[in-house]
């Protein structure tokens, strides 16, 4: 008991930060696709441990003066795709984890409080790209590599050999759900939230052009039909998109996006 007269000062006991981490993903080559369209090509690849300053720094901080003014760089790593300028959308991309140096700053930390820009940066380490596709990118990785050439020519098959049921039922997966499943259309905007939620969504962007370019590679040789072809397209997608959530969402959600009841469907009207 503390007598009258006496006061005491507690403090508060604060776990400490967690360091974090900056990302920056380049081309195969490690070169910054900014700064080569720039003409002032930055190598992160060449200079890993060494500290690099900005060639053409901008004056005017943080505003863009020139296509390359400054070093960007996110600490969630699932946005880490966004603004390269890395085109066209290829994989393997390499990401690599950096220190940013002297002054920093931010277009807006309302908006933006997962990036950051700087002049002068520290090239740490060459990480794994995979968590560039979110946290379920090892699982979109097996679904563009695996399952999207194997299935294609499947998917595509099926609406041309009907091609007014499978439009049918494409609808009817759009707009309606099952006591087990959910509509497709509510299912992408569920997934499209969590994407933006858990700071993912370059890593969607991303993964659903790499997932559609995988189905043009596969069935660049066929003869399907234009529509059948773009079919195959929307379930590469949207299967791909099921692969980055599906540790966070439930059944009922991935299997609409997995096209369950159109792979059902279809295996019933064969």
């Amino acid at each position: 008991m503390s007598s009258p007269g006496c006061s005491h000062t507690f403090t508060e006991a604060r776990m400490p930060r967690k360091p974090v981490t900056w990302y920056i993903a380049t081309p195969a080559d490690g070169i910054i696709e900014l700064s080569r369209q720039a003409g002032t090509p930055v190598n992160l690849a060449a200079n890993i441990g060494q500290v690099i300053d900005h060639p053409s720094p901008c004056a005017n901080k943080w505003y863009d003066e020139s296509p390359f003014s400054y070093f960007r760089m996110v600490k969630r790593v699932g946005e880490v795709l966004e603004d390269t300028s890395i085109w066209p959308v290829t994989w393997p991309i390499r990401l690599w984890i950096v220190q940013p140096l002297g002054e920093t700053g931010n277009w807006s930390h309302h908006h933006f409080p997962y990036r950051l820009l700087t002049h002068q940066i520290r090239v740490l380490e060459e990480t794994d790209p995979w968590p560039a596709l979110g946290a379920g990118g090892r699982e979109v990785l097996d679904v563009l590599h695996e399952q999207i050439p194997e299935r294609a020519a499947r998917w595509a098959a099926d609406w041309d050999a009907d091609p007014d049921g499978m439009r049918e039922r494409r609808w009817n997966w759009r707009l309606c759900g099952t006591p087990d499943i959910g509509g497709g259309e509510w299912a992408q905007a569920v997934a499209s939230m969590t994407s933006h939620a858990r700071r993912e969504s370059a890593a969607q962007r991303w993964s659903e052009t790499l997932a559609t370019n995988t189905v043009d590679r596969t069935l660049a040789a066929t003869d399907f039909s234009q529509d059948a072809v773009h079919y195959a397209r929307c379930r590469a997608a949207e299967l791909t998109l099921a692969a980055q959530h599906q540790a966070r969402l439930d059944a009922y959600v991935l299997d609409a996006l997995r096209g369950v009841r159109l792979d059902s469907a279809s295996a019933v009207a064969a």
